[in-house]
């Protein structure tokens, strides 16, 4: 079982690591709001497929999908579409390492959306520790404007971090349902929201589709939105929350190793830095935490909702 779980693991990293490269294959060729488009809609096909053969069903009625939609826009619509394109502009590197962000959200705008939540001491530490990265990982171009990071493509990445981490807040108050059910249904909104944006903004006939381009919109359709998800809902129960969190720290290594890789980036000294500092931010709450709670100290909050 703990091999498994360490497989399942190491599975779901791969699979989100590997979701930059093949979002830089399909922007080469399509908008980025029908990247998002498609990937949406075949990640909904694909766990509609998969919630069948599981013979899941979700409770009939219209009162959750107001829920569903809020996250369906920010945990997909906005995600899959500025992160596309913002990929026009960066190489998967930056991208990932910028993605790594969402645990930092998560921290900071809890205890604006949960009530109870709150920011404590080691909250506040990772909080520091991860702005001290992206500090390190933008320095020189701040220093000298050498435009080696696009801003505004970094600006749509951080931004979609954000949008994500406050999906997984809201996605809390949604109690009822299969977690697998729960994910179809999101993308269910988020693939009506982008599919009818995308005939808006840019007509079907106008599209240069591409055979690498459809192959890479299936895949981040077909894993990265859809499969990996019963793998995350299964690690869950096997394994704990507190484990399958772990994927914050594989997902910008992979993401970066594979741009360096397979992509041939050339990756300077202080994206390296960067990786280190945020890898280290994202450990630095769990640590804390954890040596607090061997201790039996309780964790005060500095700040918070009543």
């Amino acid at each position: 079982m703990m091999l498994r779980n360490y497989l399942f693991l190491l599975a779901i990293g791969c699979i989100w690591g590997s979701q930059f490269i093949f979002q830089q294959m399909a922007v080469h060729d399509l908008p980025p709001i029908w990247v998002g488009a498609g990937r949406s809609f075949v990640g909904f096909i694909t766990l509609l497929l998969i919630c069948k053969i599981l013979r899941l069903k979700g409770q009939k009625g219209w009162s959750q999908w107001v829920k569903f939609s809020l996250v369906g826009l920010l945990e997909a619509t906005i995600p899959f579409v500025f992160v596309a394109w913002g990929q026009q502009y960066l190489n998967t590197s930056v991208a990932a390492i910028l993605m790594g962000t969402i645990p930092f959200f998560t921290i900071i705008l809890s205890p604006l959306i949960i009530r109870g939540g709150a920011i404590t001491a080691a909250g506040l530490g990772s909080i520091i520790l991860g702005f001290s990265g992206l500090i390190v990982l933008f320095y020189p171009d701040l220093v000298t404007g050498s435009g080696a990071i696009n801003l505004p493509g970094a600006a749509a990445i951080v931004f979609s971090s954000a949008c994500f981490a406050i999906a997984l807040l809201v996605i809390k108050g949604i109690t009822s349902g299969h977690p697998l059910v729960i994910a179809r249904n999101i993308l269910a909104a988020a693939s009506f929201q982008t599919v009818l944006l995308a005939i808006f903004i840019a007509p079907i006939t106008t599209l240069h589709v591409t055979q690498l381009s459809v192959l890479a919109v299936l895949y981040l359709g077909i894993l990265c939105a859809g499969f990996v998800y019963v793998l995350y809902v299964v690690l869950i129960r096997d394994a704990g929350p507190v484990f399958t969190s772990l994927t914050n720290y594989l997902v910008p290594i992979i993401g970066v190793l594979l741009g360096a890789s397979i992509k041939k980036e050339i990756i300077p000294l202080n994206t390296w830095a960067a990786l280190a500092v945020i890898l280290m931010a994202v450990a630095f709450k769990q640590i804390v935490e954890k040596l607090n709670k061997k201790q039996g100290k309780k964790l005060k909050p500095i700040s918070g909702s009543p």
